[in-house]
C-alpha cells in the first residue's frame, strides 16, 4: 500500500493525529540537534560567542514552536471551543506585551479594561458562535469608536489621539488578527468535514516557511536593505524568494486542504505577502519604541522571548487569508 492510499484510508481523526505525530516528531528532533550543538559549541572566542548567540535565538525559536504546536493539539484534542478559548488566551497575552511598551495614563484605565475583559471575550465569543458577519466588524467598527469616547469620558485630553491610536491598534493585531485564526476551524467546506485543523496548519506552516527563507536569503544575499531604519534583513530580492518558498511548500501541502494546487498557489500568496508585511510593520512599531523584541527592555511580559515577535506575522495573514478563503469559496 502507497502511502497516499495509507493515507486515504485514515478517517480524518486519523489523519489530523497523524500529522501532529509528524510534527512533534520533527520538533523533537530539533530539539535533539539543538541540544548537541549546544554542547559542541562551547568556548570563549568570538566566533563561538556568535554561535551561541544564534543557538539562543534558535531556542527561543523552538519553545515558541512547541508552545504554539501545544495550543493547537489540546485545542484539537478538546475541540474546537476549547481551541479558541486557548488562542483568546494567546491574544491576552500577546496584547499584554503589546500595551507594555505603549506608555499610559492614568485616564486610559477604563479603556484597557474595556480591551482586555469586555473586548477581547466578546470577540471570541463571536467566534465560537459563529457570527462570522459580526466578528469581522465588531472591532473595526465599534470597539474603535467607542474606545475613544470611553477615553474621553476619563476627562485627560493630553496626547489623546496617540494613546488611543496606540490601543486600538493593539487590539487590531493582537485581537482582532489572531482571533481568525481559531475562525478557520469553524469553516464549513463540503466534503472536508473533520478536517479544519489542516487549514490552520496550512496557514502557519506556509508563513513561517516563508519568513524562515526570507531570512535565511537576506543572509546569504547580503543585498541593501530597501527600509534600512526599519529593518537591516529587510530586501525586496530576499523577500522575493521568501515569498516563493511559502508559495511552492503551499502547492506541496494542497492534499491536505480543500484547495486545487492552483488555489493552493494563490491563498499560499496572499498569506505570505500578508504576512511578510505584517511583520516588517512590526518591526517599525519595535524601532518606535526603541527595543527589540516585544516586552519590557527586550524581555518578554510572557516568558517566551516576546510571544508577539513569533505570531505578529501570522496576526497579519490570518485575516486576509481567511476573509480570501470565505469569499472565494462563498462560505
Amino acid at each position: 500500500m502507497g502511502i497516499t492510499s495509507f493515507l486515504r484510508s485514515l478517517n480524518p481523526n486519523e489523519q489530523v493525529g497523524l500529522l501532529f505525530v509528524v510534527v512533534f516528531g520533527m520538533l523533537t528532533l530539533a530539539s535533539a540537534w539543538a541540544l548537541v550543538w549546544s554542547i559542541r559549541e562551547r568556548g570563549d572566542d568570538a566566533r563561538a560567542e556568535a554561535r551561541q548567540l544564534a543557538l539562543r535565538d534558535f531556542n527561543s525559536l523552538l519553545r515558541t514552536s512547541w508552545f504554539m504546536v501545544a495550543v493547537f493539539w489540546i485545542g484539537w484534542a478538546a475541540g474546537e471551543r476549547v481551541a479558541t478559548v486557548l488562542f483568546a488566551v494567546v491574544s491576552f497575552f500577546v496584547l499584554r506585551e503589546f500595551i507594555t511598551l505603549s506608555p499610559t495614563r492614568r485616564g486610559d484605565h477604563r479603556s484597557l479594561v474595556l480591551a482586555f475583559f469586555v473586548v477581547l471575550p466578546l470577540q471570541y465569543g463571536l467566534v465560537i458562535n459563529e457570527r462570522f458577519d459580526l466578528f469581522t466588524v465588531f472591532i473595526p467598527v465599534y470597539v474603535f469608536l467607542a474606545i475613544p469616547v470611553v477615553s474621553a469620558l476619563a476627562n485627560d485630553p493630553q496626547r489623546f489621539l496617540e494613546r488611543n491610536a496606540k490601543l486600538q491598534w493593539g487590539i487590531m493585531v493582537c485581537v482582532y488578527g489572531m482571533s481568525h485564526v481559531p475562525a478557520l476551524l469553524l469553516l464549513d467546506f463540503p466534503r472536508y468535514g473533520g478536517k479544519s485543523a489542516f487549514l490552520v496548519f496550512f496557514l502557519v506552516f506556509v508563513v513561517q516557511t516563508c519568513m524562515i527563507v526570507q531570512h535565511l536569503a537576506s543572509r546569504r544575499m547580503q543585498r541593501m536593505p530597501t527600509a534600512p531604519n526599519v529593518s537591516q534583513s529587510f530586501n525586496w530580492a530576499s523577500w522575493g524568494v521568501g515569498v516563493l518558498a511559502g508559495c511552492l511548500f503551499g502547492v506541496l501541502l494542497s492534499g491536505i486542504t480543500p484547495f486545487k494546487p492552483g488555489q493552493a498557489l494563490g491563498m499560499s500568496l496572499i498569506a505570505c505577502v500578508a504576512g511578510s508585511m505584517g511583520h516588517l510593520v512590526m518591526k517599525a512599531l519595535k524601532r518606535d519604541r526603541g527595543v527589540t523584541h516585544w516586552g519590557s527592555q527586550g524581555a518578554s511580559t510572557t516568558g517566551a522571548s516576546g510571544l508577539l515577535d513569533r505570531v505578529d506575522a501570522l496576526c497579519f495573514a490570518a485575516p486576509v487569508f481567511f476573509h480570501s478563503v470565505r469569499w472565494y469559496f462563498g462560505l
